[in-house]
């Protein structure tokens, strides 16, 4: 069965709130004891935020280091370009000449370049398309279906439709001594004008990347989100700080946008049917050890 049984709880829970009606808009109204144009309208039962963009964009002018791109030698081009054009698509092979990693973080995602490159595993590894959590700052990255908020007076839960995964972010300003490592992290939030910041420490290194082109990341990674809302309405935009010494020569900075999706959370669920149906020897989707249920 392929589950993540310590999630099943927020699963169940977060499900049953999305559910509701009603829920998300009434929570929203006593999120804090903060003015309210200091908080962004994040979450409704009635609309989330999707993106059609699987990797990280540009940063806004002289923030410093952009996010890892494509190796010159192998430009990247998607199923949906590639239709468009009349092209053959390509698999995604990161520039491990980036002046920014690590030598040992170069060479891991060389090997795993290499591997894709000589056929060996077809379509190299991406969370979402393996059912596998996409950490943080990763999960952001998830495609073609929304993520849905909930936010209270003491915390911010995201929702991925797909799966319906959940990251929960609380509203305090201190991190635990010693947070065990997680998909997820522990996030710790605040209300700044206009703006939702994150900041995000503790996270688990296992098939864990900071994008698509599977650049690694050690246990000390520090990740620092920006969300805010465009005038309109319309428009939800993440500005990512990452560092980690252990990585990186020199923090990254990367942005991700999604657009209002009017419509209340639908059910995903991304292990049916979704087996090595053509032997590209791909990743395996996780399974739990026993039955939930």
């Amino acid at each position: 069965m392929s589950r993540f049984s310590s999630l099943i709880p927020l699963f169940t829970l977060s499900v049953g709130c999305a559910a509701a009606l009603g829920c998300a808009a009434v929570l929203t109204s006593t999120a804090s004891a903060q003015p309210s144009a200091d908080i962004p309208k994040l979450a409704s039962p009635n609309y989330g935020w999707q993106t059609n963009v699987a990797d990280w964009q540009e940063p806004p002018a002289g923030m410093g280091h952009g996010p890892i791109k494509p190796d010159p030698a192998h430009p990247f081009m998607s199923n949906a370009e590639a239709g468009r054009l009349g092209l053959q698509p390509t698999l995604r092979i990161g520039d491990t000449k980036d002046p920014a990693l690590k030598a040992w973080a170069a060479k891991e995602m060389l090997d795993s370049n290499d591997e894709a490159l000589r056929g060996e595993r077809q379509v190299p590894f991406a969370a979402q398309a393996r059912c596998w959590p996409g950490g943080v700052p990763g999960q952001l990255l998830y495609p073609f279906e929304p993520v849905y908020f909930i936010q209270t007076p003491k915390e911010v839960w995201m929702m991925w439709q797909r799966d319906h995964m959940v990251r929960r972010v609380l509203l305090t300003d201190k991190h635990s001594k010693n947070p065990k490592p997680d998909w997820f992290g522990e996030s710790i939030g605040h209300y700044e004008n206009g703006e939702f910041v994150v900041d995000t420490i503790g996270l688990s290194t296992k098939l864990s990347f900071i994008d698509n082109f599977r650049t690694p990341h050690t246990d000390k990674l520090h990740v620092v989100e920006r969300f805010s809302i465009s005038p309109d309405q319309k428009t939800l935009t993440a500005v990512v700080k990452v560092e980690d010494p252990g990585t990186f020569n020199e923090p990254l900075y990367m942005k991700q946008q999604w657009f209002k999706v009017n419509a209340p959370m639908g059910e995903t669920v991304c292990a049916e049917n979704n087996f090595d149906f053509f032997h590209q020897n791909l990743f395996p989707m996780p399974e739990a050890a026993r039955s939930d249920f």
